[in-house]
């Protein structure tokens, strides 16, 4: 029996770290951090800082110079997140211009740009200047960051590579016309920036745990340039990606989104001046009545985010497990076929999606040319007693409603399709169109029935004299948040990315009541939104804060080995050989061993890890004399006792963790649970009958006891005992 009171805290807990040789501490690739440990390694590099910065002024210095690194590392990552950002907006829109045409005085301008810049061109023909030449003319005469920071370890995904490739392609597949969005990639781009400068500052390139916390800052960042929205990155980051974060992060994390905006104003992207992406000013404030429709528009959300999910699911499932997945490239070229293909004849869906989004926004006003605001106005017309202002639909407006229909359904299906692709694909932008066009069919319907039936008493209470009754603008906002609520499950950091992406300050509650709504409807079918399907579909082990226990079993179901199981393998105190250890790790894969006392009891002292017990004797046989396969190998801090003729002992005790963490195999699961998720833990020991227990058994547990819950499990992510 491992006696769980006899471990004793004596020594220094993370001591290995003065060894010289390298990567100890480190992780394996598609390995699982241990938070705690990290956490002790920090407190105890910022104990010895501070002890030797009363040394000297150099040393005081350097203590000053390790105090302000996080905030130097959010100024970095807020100033290059935000020149990318730019840099990614204006090239996305130049090239999707480039589709059409090209600016004969300046061919780097875009379509807006070169026909503001020409002197022929006036307000009334703003989309039409001679200095802008369509192709035609000029013929006959272009899934893992919510996973990674909950601690596991992906090799390369935050690499400098990464960063480079994914800022070209992502620019590329936006202007292509694909159904999706940059702002996805743009937080993946914002923690490859935040990866980057980690690695050259020590306090976050050698401690895991703290390269987190500046991910999450980066994270913010991300969504900040984005969307224009650096309070909703910040809610973002904590609410939906971040597993860790602490109240310092917080601050951080507002400071590096407040950079990154400031960074992206004048670079001036979207062109309007403002930092807001699709900024509106809507004349008509909304009424109590109109909160209705707004409940059913938060319905129809939660339900395209539960059809999107599931179907979603289902052919990234298909993909994976069938020779599909074996030609991505063929994939690609057949989607952006189809896409082509259908969405030309379609002007809403030939269009960008962001403008596309934009207009449908947009109040109807006096100027305004679009095919939404074609209503009949003739001023010679009597108006009724009540004075209701009359704006039948005209033509215009008809055919549009027809054309947003048919962009409707086919927004819907190609999403479903592009999403997991092996492009970068953001979804916030294209789920937010399909929320917009059924807000604003919906929002036309309400204003038409307004006009027609303006003599029913709730419109008579409703609508004020001289003033307009609906402003369809604002169901298609409500309709966007309603629908990236459904897919994703956002609420409190949705509504604030909203206002604060509209400027619609106003119209928080309509906002809130969709969202809302949309996340209840969609939870009734499942409680995942589309990230963390992704996360289950890959077989990452991400232990989700927001699931409930509701089982009652114990840590002796859980744990390896179980009873009638061959015994859990450990270390010996001192009376191991080096060649026993090392047939144990050749022979075995487990990520670790106890450390007992050799006798009867086997009492505990340690853990060791599989991977720094190989570094420190692949370490020791090249450096260190007399170290042969019969050394005996010990953890304590005395050398046993040997006979004279015995080869020289190792010590090991700097790779001995002296505290892992305990539970009795009578420990309720629900404890164990809660013990990973607030502790992050790596593994914790069941200390009656010599088991432990790991995050992957855990949540192999879990998912078992979901029958209607699939997920793949990799080979590589097979648990390691």
């Amino acid at each position: 029996m491992l006696n769980a009171g006899a471990i004793i805290g004596s020594g220094n807990l993370m001591d290995f770290l003065d060894e010289s040789f390298p990567n100890v501490g480190t992780y394996e690739d598609f390995h699982t951090i241990d938070w705690l440990r990290e956490k002790s390694r920090d407190t105890d590099r910022h104990r010895k800082i501070t002890s030797k910065s009363k040394e000297s002024i150099w040393e005081f210095i350097k203590s000053l110079l390790d105090a302000w690194s996080g905030w130097a590392v959010m100024l970095l990552i807020g100033l290059l997140a935000g020149t990318l950002a730019g840099v990614i907006d204006l090239a996305v829109d130049w090239m999707t211009d480039l589709k059409e045409g090209i600016c004969l005085s300046a061919f780097w301008y875009s379509h807006e740009q070169c026909c503001w810049t020409s002197n022929e061109t006036t307000f009334e023909d703003r989309d039409k200047c001679p200095l802008w030449q369509k192709w035609s003319e000029l013929l006959v005469k272009q899934s893992e960051i919510k996973t990674i920071l909950s601690g596991f370890i992906v090799r390369g995904y935050l690499g400098k590579w990464t960063l480079l490739i994914k800022t070209v392609t992502l620019v590329l597949v936006v202007s292509s016309g694909l159904s999706l969005g940059k702002e996805g990639p743009l937080v993946h781009v914002a923690c490859c920036c935040g990866n980057f400068f980690s690695s050259l500052f020590s306090k976050y390139s050698k401690n895991e745990g703290k390269r987190r916390e500046v991910l999450s800052a980066a994270a913010a960042a991300g969504v900040s340039v984005a969307f224009g929205a650096p309070i909703g990155g910040v809610l973002f980051s904590l609410e939906e990606v971040s597993y860790y974060f602490p109240l310092k992060t917080l601050w951080r994390s507002f400071f590096a989104a407040l950079v990154a905006a400031f960074t992206l104003r004048p670079i001036n992207p979207f062109g309007n001046s403002r930092l807001v992406l699709f900024y509106v000013e809507y004349h008509t404030p909304w009424y109590m009545a109109e909160l209705f429709p707004f409940i059913l528009l938060g319905v129809f959300g939660g339900l395209w985010g539960t059809l999107f999910i599931r179907c979603n699911i289902a052919w990234c499932r298909r993909r994976k497990t069938t020779k599909l997945g074996k030609y991505p490239v063929l994939e690609v070229i057949a989607v952006t076929a189809i896409t082509a293909i259908v969405a030309y004849p379609n002007r809403y869906t030939r269009r960008s999606t962001s403008e596309l989004i934009s207009e449908l926004f947009n109040d109807c006003g006096a100027l305004e040319s679009s095919q939404l605001c074609d209503y009949i106005n003739d001023p010679n017309m009597t108006r009724p007693v009540d004075d209701i202002p009359h704006r039948p639909a005209g033509v215009g407006v008809c055919m549009a409603m027809w054309q947003l229909a048919l962009a409707l359904i086919f927004k819907i299906v190609i999403t479903i399709f592009t999403f997991g692709m092996k492009i970068p694909s953001g979804l916030f932008i294209p789920s937010m169109a399909v929320g917009a066009m059924a807000g604003r069919m919906v929002g036309i319907g309400m204003e038409q029935l307004a006009y027609h039936h303006h003599d029913w008493i709730i419109f008579r209470n409703w609508c004020r004299p001289g003033a307009d009754c609906v402003t369809p603008g604002l169901y298609a906002m409500v309709g966007a948040a309603a629908c990236l609520g459904g897919v994703t499950r956002m609420t409190v950091s949705l509504v604030v990315i909203m206002f604060e992406l509209t400027g619609g300050l106003e119209y928080i509650v309509p906002l809130m009541a969709a969202a809302v709504t949309s996340k209840w409807v969609a939870d009734a079918f499942g409680k995942e939104g589309i990230y963390e399907a992704h996360i289950h579909l890959n077989g990452y082990p991400f232990l989700d804060v927001k699931d409930e226990v509701t089982h009652r079993t114990l840590a002796t179901h859980v744990m390896r080995p179980r009873r009638g199981e061959p015994p859990l393998s450990v270390l010996t105190q001192d009376s191991m050989t080096v060649e026993d250890v090392e047939t144990l790790i050749k022979e075995t894969d487990y990520n670790g061993f106890p450390v007992v006392v050799p006798s009867d009891s086997e009492r505990l002292i340690g853990f060791a890890q599989r991977r720094e017990l190989i570094l420190a004797l692949k370490n020791a046989r090249q450096r260190q004399e007399g170290i042969v396969s019969d050394s005996v190998m010990y953890f304590t801090e005395e050398p046993p006792e040997l006979p004279a003729n015995s080869p020289q002992p190792l010590k090991l005790r700097r790779v001995l963790n002296l505290s892992p963490f305990t539970v009795t195999d009578h420990t309720p699961m629900e404890t164990v649970v809660d013990i990973f998720r607030k502790l992050g833990l790596r593994q914790c020991l069941v200390t009656r009958s010599g088991s432990r227990l790991v995050r992957k058994e855990i949540l192999r547990n879990l998912r078992k006891l979901k029958p209607c819950q699939i997920s793949l499990w990799p080979e590589w992510n097979q648990p390691k005992n």
